[in-house]
């Protein structure tokens, strides 16, 4: 899906974006809403700070802050923190919100957040291009993967087993 992409500023953000979704778990309302945050004071939806080894961002929930740490890979063409930072540094974001459009002629981040649908979109459109399973139809192939797709690499850890009475 990544080679679909185009090499430009909005192929950066699309990569950073299937990336840091895909290895946090995170939904779309969740990638969309994360700022970069430079001091203490929380973002809309989620702040993200990066570290030499790892992203770490930090989302609201029911339950109080929730955190995912999401390590550097050894590859930078799928590390998901290579992807986010390339695309921060060309976009020239310091602060606010890191997913954001891109104008026209795609030389400049606009500053304003993209929504949601643009994930949904996002997933879609690479999975087609890439020919994903090629052996089912093209409607069902579309109805397969949507947004919902990139929670499928969310880590899940088992509450420890009871000690034994």
């Amino acid at each position: 899906m990544l080679d679909t992409l185009p090499r430009d500023l909005r192929g950066l953000r699309d990569r950073a974006i299937l990336l840091i979704g895909f290895a946090g778990g995170l939904r779309r309302s969740e990638i969309v809403s994360i700022d970069l945050c430079t001091d203490d004071t929380p973002g809309i939806g989620g702040c993200i700070a990066i570290t030499e080894d790892r992203a770490v961002i930090t989302l609201p929930g029911k339950a109080g802050q929730g955190k995912v740490e999401i390590a550097r890979g050894t590859n930078d063409q799928t590390c998901p923190v290579h992807a986010l930072t390339q695309w921060l540094h060309f976009a020239k974001i310091d602060d606010g919100p890191i997913f954001v459009g891109v104008t026209r002629d795609g030389r400049r981040a606009t500053g304003r957040r993209l929504g949601d649908k643009h994930v949904a979109r996002l997933v879609k459109q690479t999975a087609q291009a890439a020919g994903l399973r090629p052996d089912l139809p093209e409607a069902q192939r579309i109805r397969l993967y949507s947004s919902q797709s990139l929670r499928s690499g969310r880590t899940r850890t088992a509450a420890p087993d009871p000690a034994p009475a």
